[in-house]
C-alpha cells in the first residue's frame, strides 16, 4: 500500500526584516513527509531548522509558500483553527519542557484533554496510563520543580501524546538533559514511530541521532541542502530493545534475542520466511516456527489494517470539512 503524504512543505520561506536588510531564516524549502516516517531535520545551530519546524507546528507563518498537513493549508488558518490544530492534530515537544509549575505531573499531562473538554474520569485514566508507560507513576503528584530534567521531558512527551496525535513534532528534545536521559528520550521517539506507527518529525544538531530516522533532511543557511535515505533503518534498534518481544510477547526474551542475532529484526522479517528456514534457529522446531510465522503474519496484517483505517478516517474527516 502506498504511503500517504501527511505533511507537504512547498517553496516555504521565512523572512525577517532587520531594518535595511532582509534575512531569510528559511529560503524556498520543499519536501514531503509520509505516514509512518521518522524524519530528522539536521543542521548546525541557527541554520533555520527550528524556524521551519515552528511553521509546520503552526507557531509561525510562512512569508512565502505553503504548508499542507493532511491536505489542509495550515498557513491560512486563523487563530482558532491553529489552536485546534496544535491541540488535536499534532503532539509538540520542545527543548524547554514548558510544564505548568503550579500543576502536578498528572495535571500537566491532562491539560490538553481539559482544553478539549474531555471528562475528568477519562483525563485521569489516560494521564495515569501514560505516566505508567514511561516510568513516571511514582511521580504522579510531584510538581515540575521536584523532577529531574529527564523526568520533566518525559512528562512533556506524555502531555504531547495525551490526545493521541498521529504526528509527533519535537524540537531539540534532548537539548536540556544529560546524555543518559537523552538516550531514554530518543528511545521513546523511536518506539512511538516503530511500534505505535506515529509519524515523527524531529529537529537536532546531534549526528548521533541520525541512525533513528528513515530520512534525514539537511538544512544549511536556511536552505535545504540534501535529503538522505537511511538504508539501514530496519537494523537500527534502541539500546537493550527487543523489537520482536513487543510484537510477539509469547516467544519469550531468550528466543527473541536468538532470533534477532540471526537477522530477524522485526516481525516483517519473520513473516517473509517459511517454517523450515526459521527452524534453523536453535530451540525452534518446525511446528513452533510455523506458529511464530503465523502470529507474525497476523500482526503485520493488523498493523497494515490499522494504518489503512487511520488514513481512511483522516481522509473522511478532510472530505467532510471541505
Amino acid at each position: 500500500m502506498a504511503k500517504q503524504i501527511v505533511i507537504k512543505v512547498q517553496n516555504v520561506s521565512r523572512i525577517f526584516d532587520l531594518g535595511k536588510a532582509k534575512v531569510y531564516a528559511v529560503s524556498d524549502v520543499s519536501f514531503n513527509v509520509y505516514s509512518g516516517e521518522y524524519i530528522i531535520l539536521f543542521g548546525p545551530s541557527g541554520c533555520g531548522k527550528s524556524t521551519l519546524l515552528n511553521m509546520i507546528s503552526g507557531l509561525e507563518t510562512p512569508d512565502k509558500g505553503k504548508i499542507l498537513v493532511r491536505n489542509k493549508d495550515i498557513s491560512k488558518f486563523n487563530r482558532t483553527e491553529l489552536a485546534e490544530y496544535r491541540r488535536t492534530k499534532i503532539g509538540l515537544v520542545f527543548q524547554q519542557y514548558n510544564l505548568i509549575r503550579s500543576m502536578n505531573t498528572m495535571d500537566n499531562v491532562a491539560f490538553p484533554l481539559l482544553a478539549n473538554g474531555i471528562p475528568q474520569r477519562i483525563r485521569t485514566r489516560r494521564s495515569k496510563n501514560l505516566l505508567e508507560k514511561f516510568g513516571l507513576s511514582k511521580r504522579t503528584y510531584n510538581i515540575p520543580t521536584e523532577l529531574s530534567g529527564g523526568e520533566q521531558q518525559r512528562v512533556a512527551i506524555c502531555r504531547a501524546l495525551s490526545n493521541n496525535p498521529w504526528i509527533l513534532i519535537a524540537d531539540e528534545p534532548t537539548g536540556s538533559v544529560d546524555s543518559k536521559s537523552a538516550d531514554k528520550i530518543m528511545d521513546i521517539f523511536f518506539r512511538q514511530n516503530r511500534h505505535s506507527k506515529r509519524t515523527v518529525l524531529l529537529v537536532t544538531h546531534n549526528p548521533d541521532y541520525l541512525k533513528y530516522a528513515h530520512r534525514i533532511i539537511y538544512i544549511k543557511d536556511g536552505k535545504l541542502e540534501n535529503i538522505q535515505v537511511n538504508e539501514d533503518i530496519k537494523r537500527k534498534k534502541t539500546e537493550n530493545e527487543l523489537v520482536l518481544l513487543e510484537d510477539l510477547p509469547h516467544i519469550g526474551e531468550e528466543l527473541s534475542k536468538r532470533l534477532e542475532k540471526k537477522g530477524y529484526h522485526d516481525i516483517e522479517d519473520i513473516a517473509k520466511v517459511e517454517p523450515k528456514e526459521l527452524a534453523k534457529v536453535k530451540g525452534i522446531s518446525e511446528d513452533s516456527a510455523a506458529e511464530i510465522i503465523y502470529a507474525a503474519r497476523n500482526q503485520v496484517n493488523r498493523n497494515r489494517t490499522h494504518e489503512h483505517q487511520s488514513q481512511q478516517k483522516h481522509e473522511e474527516t478532510n472530505h467532510e470539512n471541505n
